[in-house]
């Protein structure tokens, strides 16, 4: 079997397995046990998958996996979305659409705690779906918008996958999350304005009015959220400050959301041990998935087909922005299949050196940076677009009234205004690259 032959039996081993539902991890790690197996045989496998996992998980910097993700769960139990959400409403309530802007809003406020997208979604539609469904909205717009509000949890840091790509690619972790600050804002944005077009063009979508009663906003309210914004300054002021490192500051900020969440009193014993078991689970399945993707990638490497890609799309003669446009393409596709994280294990090692052997007019460094934002953006499109869109069966299993297909057709002004926010982002680095400069090293 040629080298090409054996990378198509690799992947068709992987597609097979996630098709009858395997997990990823295992469907990753059974390709990679086959594809090595099949090349060099059992005793050079063994000794290869004992030294990978323990390189990979002596890695000091993957500690701050598990610490962002405690944090997020700490304000999920903490009743913190709920008040994020009641400020973000008063806020926004005198706009038409203003509780789905209202939910957009609250979704980035609480992404700057969380790190994940699907928790981001989860959490918010808990609190926002009910309010939305007294005022009116339909389920439509109510489950799109949350759904795309959830993408928020990963575009604004801290962000999870953002960390495994800087673990992935060797790149400052501060330097990415100040690199995603102005896109995650600028997709916030984005999400109002398609939300104040959608309800005007399309009738019925939204009340005219909101309640009137609606609470308005006031000093109690922000009280209730003044300890959100305290722990993301002592995070994110520490880090940029050259206090901690982002590991550091991982730890810190899972112990100041602690603290935060036991000051609104909502935080009980059972909500502390479920705090620590979801935490436990969500990062023995994002450990998993790594190892079942180094394997992976390791039995793609004997077979050279990385490298002679790379050569292939050099010898095309295409500029270095058609080389990115067709990979953001890919993951676009790529993302009907799999989740995020999954996506970026498998494939950065085979593009990053592609992407760093180009010359895009940056350093390396930048233009590192700069792809890494760029991947993010595009996962996130993933999360939202049919056939799968992880998100929108999130959101839609929590609205059980709502047809799948109504919550497909909610997403798409958000798609577009993805469509537009990548082009941009793709076409202009500098604004991805801008807080960079301000990061030391």
């Amino acid at each position: 079997m040629n080298s090409i032959s054996m990378a198509g039996a690799i992947f068709g081993v992987m597609l097979l397995l996630m098709a009858v539902r395997v997990p990823i991890a295992v469907s990753m790690f059974a390709a990679g046990v086959f594809g090595y197996l099949a090349q060099v045989g059992w005793l050079p496998f063994s000794n290869n998958l004992n030294g990978m996992v323990y390189a990979r998980f002596a890695s000091y910097d993957l500690s701050v996996i598990p610490l962002f993700i405690l944090m997020g769960n700490f304000a999920t139990q903490g009743g913190i979305s709920k008040a994020l959400f009641e400020v973000a409403a008063a806020a926004m309530g005198r706009f038409k659409g203003g509780l789905a802007m209202a939910a957009v809003v609250a979704s980035a406020a609480f992404g700057a705690i969380c790190g994940s997208s699907v928790a981001t979604a989860a959490t918010i539609t808990s609190v926002a779906l009910p309010e939305m469904k007294r005022h009116g909205y339909s389920g439509r717009l109510s489950t799109g918008t949350l759904a795309a509000g959830g993408t928020l949890g990963i575009l604004i840091p801290p962000s999870v996958p953002l960390v495994i790509y800087a673990i992935l690619t060797e790149q400052n972790i501060a330097k990415l999350f100040a690199a995603a600050m102005v896109p995650g804002i600028i997709a916030m944005t984005g999400y109002l304005i398609a939300i104040a077009i959608y309800v005007r063009v399309v009738p019925g979508q939204a009340p005219d009015h909101d309640d009137e009663n609606q609470p308005r906003l006031n000093g109690k309210m922000v009280l209730g959220v003044a300890p959100i914004a305290v722990v993301f300054g002592i995070v994110f002021g520490g880090i940029y400050g050259g206090l901690f490192t982002p590991t550091e500051g991982a730890g810190v900020g899972a112990a100041a959301t602690f603290v935060a969440a036991l000051l609104k009193r909502e935080l009980t014993w059972a909500k502390v041990k479920q705090c620590f078991f979801s935490t436990a689970e969500a990062s023995a399945m994002i450990f998993m998935i790594f190892i079942g993707a180094d394997l992976m990638n390791s039995s793609l490497a004997l077979t050279q087909v990385p490298a002679m890609l790379a050569e292939v799309v050099n010898g095309w003669g295409l500029s270095p922005l058609m080389v990115v446009t067709a990979i953001l393409l890919f993951y676009v596709v790529l993302g009907a299949v799999m989740d995020e994280l999954s996506m970026i294990l498998l494939t950065i090692p085979i593009f990053f050196p592609m992407i760093m052997g180009m010359d895009f007019g940056m350093s390396k460094e930048m233009t590192a940076i700069w792809f890494g934002i760029m991947v993010l953006m595009t996962v996130g499109f993933g999360l939202l677009a049919p056939p799968v869109g992880l998100n929108v069966y999130v959101v839609n299993g929590m609205a059980k009234d709502v047809p799948i297909s109504e919550s497909y057709k909610g997403v798409m002004p958000f798609l577009m205004s993805d469509v537009v926010r990548t082009t941009l982002l793709l076409l202009f680095p500098s604004i991805s690259l801008w807080l960079v400069q301000f990061v030391g090293n």
